[in-house]
């Protein structure tokens, strides 16, 4: 497939509604940010940061950086998400990308949305494995429990095709937490190995491998405050806001695009 331009995946992203008027409504965005601000484990991603927010700040600032609505007042309906940030967002990892392939960088990659991302990260793990990226897997089985989500409870670490996710033992499962990420990391030291010098990730996998310093590209959805606020903070060093429950066919002029501006085949 030709990759798009930078104007055809604007067009693309508005139409599906990846960006542009997105389906993650304004009160969700807003109970989510509220949520952050009082602390709530869940919404942070295993992120600790310098600054205490404000409601204020983080709306302000997920204006800035996602592009939804400024104003306070404006308390439900559609909100939005900038394509303009987004493919701003997405040549950023680009570059990144490339300069991972050219230095020959370990790497890892993890998602808390397996039915969505997951073969978009698949494919971009082939691709720089075959430049010269070494990938980097740990703590395969690790297992924990969770509290506030529908049953079975245990949430088991699992690697499909060198992507990290988790499952409830036998189905893949949505994941806001920090605790795999932060057990692949615990177990690569316990082994004596070197942490990944970059990961590609989502949720808490980003936000924990960020937490420990290693350099993250994240992608993250309006209601999903803290990579940005990570990324504000210097923690992270993209995050690319887009809606995240698409399917992998709607993500691929995406994934195409990010490929041929880091000029790898």
């Amino acid at each position: 497939m030709t990759p798009p331009s930078r104007a055809e995946l604007i067009d693309h992203l508005v139409r599906t509604g990846i960006a542009g008027q997105v389906d993650t409504p304004r009160q969700n965005n807003l109970k989510h940010y509220q949520r952050l601000v009082e602390g709530d484990p869940y919404h942070q991603f295993g992120l600790s940061f310098a600054h205490e927010w404000s409601f204020g700040e983080v709306l302000a600032l997920m204006s800035k950086r996602c592009g939804v609505v400024a104003d306070e007042n404006y308390l439900w309906g559609i909100d939005t998400i900038d394509p303009d940030r987004t493919v701003d967002a997405l040549e950023a990892v680009a570059e990144r990308m490339a300069e991972a392939a050219r230095n020959r960088e370990r790497i890892l990659l993890a998602t808390g949305h397996p039915r969505n991302l997951l073969e978009t990260y698949q494919g971009w793990k082939r691709v720089l494995t075959a430049n010269g990226c070494q990938v980097v897997t740990a703590a395969a089985g690790h297992s924990y429990e969770i509290e506030g989500e529908h049953p079975p409870k245990t949430r088991v670490l699992t690697w499909r095709e060198d992507v990290a996710l988790v499952t409830d033992g036998q189905q893949p499962r949505h994941s806001h937490h920090p605790f795999a990420m932060q057990a692949i990391l615990a177990d690569l030291t316990a082994r004596g190995e070197p942490w990944p010098q970059l990961v590609i990730a989502d949720h808490g996998f980003a936000g924990a491998a960020a937490q420990a310093g290693i350099n993250v590209v994240g992608f993250a959805d309006s209601n999903d405050p803290a990579l940005f606020l990570g990324e504000h903070e210097g923690k992270l060093h993209t995050t690319v806001p887009l809606d995240d429950g698409y399917l992998t066919d709607d993500y691929r002029p995406l994934s195409d695009y990010v490929l041929s501006r880091a000029g790898l085949t």
